[in-house]
């Protein structure tokens, strides 16, 4: 039996509330420029949800061809289109240079609820003296529903859409695991080129939690109630935090063999070393231990032949919880000791599936640059959380080495352990 091919990172590729792509991504995060702000129709107003990361200065007939398929494509899968585009033009793959069926798309995507002047007046035909009917929705969407409006929002169209465009014939799948689904995106995808059925694959995630109609559906308790600069909500591992600050946006990462990498004279960025998920169930009444947390780690550093001391710095989940950053950073300091923390999303908040690939992106640049972003608005330690945040400024990279993390609200955990390009 042959031997895993190794995995390398050539392209990325991002659209979130920090700017249009791989180069603004990195100076936003070296600077310390927050992308939340205000949400405009909430600004005002009591909700808990007036502050939010959206993404700012996208134009999407700039990326998508042909431009009439956007009618049919959600701001979702519009980014994650985008996103795909900018990482296979980072990475050099000019269409027609990968053979087709040794080519492939992993995309994380999430429930997308829809706009909601788009329902509006079905909404309106279906309601009488203030009384919502359910029994006439059947009738009534469909003489005031776009005939295609189901296509623009169901989770897989964007690795769809991303195969057709870049005539990507090899393997193709979407990943709806919430938070955790783009870094699981990352590992199918890396596994797919390992075992040599592909030789590159376009893997990362797309999602929104600003959107009108998916805020009520989620609820918001676990939404941040601070109330003062919207740039400084979102505190991960802070003691002043108070909750998640919703935000959106898409990662993409183009996955090659290394062979396939430098056979064509691409230029690697970083090393996929391993990749692992484990599982934690929810039960009603009791606290999550973290245990899959740590499983994650550990099996990526098992696979990828690291002791815990190898760590430069760990890209944490880090999303303002006041419970589950407790439970992150308890997770990271017992299997890694005092390793160094950066946590992104305190620029740009809680992208949903699309957190994990522009978090990846952030920690590839890291490596690429030689320096770990801070994180913002880490002001105050929680004892609660004992781990070592980098705050202020970017620090120097210790060890060319990353480990990133995300998690779901339902229990699952991903790890990806990243080794830059002269690492290994």
């Amino acid at each position: 039996m042959s031997s895993p091919r190794d995995v390398v990172i050539t392209g990325l590729g991002a659209v979130s509330p920090l700017g249009i792509g791989a180069d603004v991504l990195w100076q936003a995060l070296d600077t310390g420029r927050s992308g939340v702000d205000w949400l405009p129709e909430f600004r005002g107003t009591d909700l808990p949800f007036r502050y939010g990361g959206r993404i700012k200065e996208f134009d999407p007939k700039l990326y998508i061809q042909p431009r009439k398929t956007i009618k049919v494509m959600c701001l979702e899968i519009q980014a994650a289109y985008a996103a795909a585009s900018l990482a296979v033009e980072h990475a050099g793959l000019p269409k027609g240079t990968v053979a087709p069926e040794r080519y492939g798309v992993v995309l994380g995507s999430e429930m997308l609820y829809g706009e909601i002047d788009e329902v509006e007046e079905v909404f309106r035909h279906c309601s009488e003296g203030g009384e919502f009917h359910a029994e006439r929705w059947g009738v009534q969407a469909f003489k005031d529903l776009y005939p295609l409006w189901m296509l623009k929002y169901l989770p897989n169209m964007a690795a769809c859409h991303i195969s057709i465009a870049q005539d990507a014939r090899g393997p193709n799948n979407s990943i709806v695991q919430g938070g955790a689904s783009s870094l699981l995106a990352v590992g199918e995808a890396a596994a797919v080129i390992a075992r040599g059925h592909a030789d590159v694959m376009i893997a990362g995630g797309s999602g929104s939690a600003t959107a009108v109609s998916c805020l009520p559906f989620r609820g918001w308790e676990h939404l941040s109630q601070w109330r003062g600069d919207p740039a400084e909500a979102s505190r991960p591992f802070d003691a002043g935090r108070s909750g998640i600050v919703p935000g959106e946006g898409a990662g993409a990462i183009v996955l090659e063999a290394r062979e396939h990498a430098e056979r064509r004279g691409a230029t690697i960025l970083a090393h996929v070393a391993a990749c692992a998920s484990r599982f934690e169930p929810v039960r009603r009444g009791q606290s999550r231990t973290g245990s899959a947390i740590r499983q994650s780690i550990q099996a990526v550093l098992s696979a990828g032949g690291l002791e815990p001391g190898e760590v430069g710095h760990v890209n944490a989940h880090g999303e303002g919880s006041v419970v589950h950053d407790r439970i992150e950073a308890q997770a990271i300091r017992d299997v890694l000791g005092n390793v160094r923390v950066t946590a992104p999303k305190s620029f740009f908040g809680d992208l949903g599936a699309g957190s994990g690939a522009v978090e990846l992106a952030a920690s590839v640049l890291a490596l690429v640059h030689g320096r770990v972003p801070r994180t913002l608005n880490y002001v105050e330690p929680d004892p609660r959380c004992p781990v070592d945040v980098i705050r202020r400024a970017s620090a120097d990279m210790k060890e060319p080495t990353a480990v990133v993390l995300n998690q779901s609200s339902t229990g699952q955990a991903a790890a990806v352990l990243l080794i830059g390009a002269e690492g290994r």
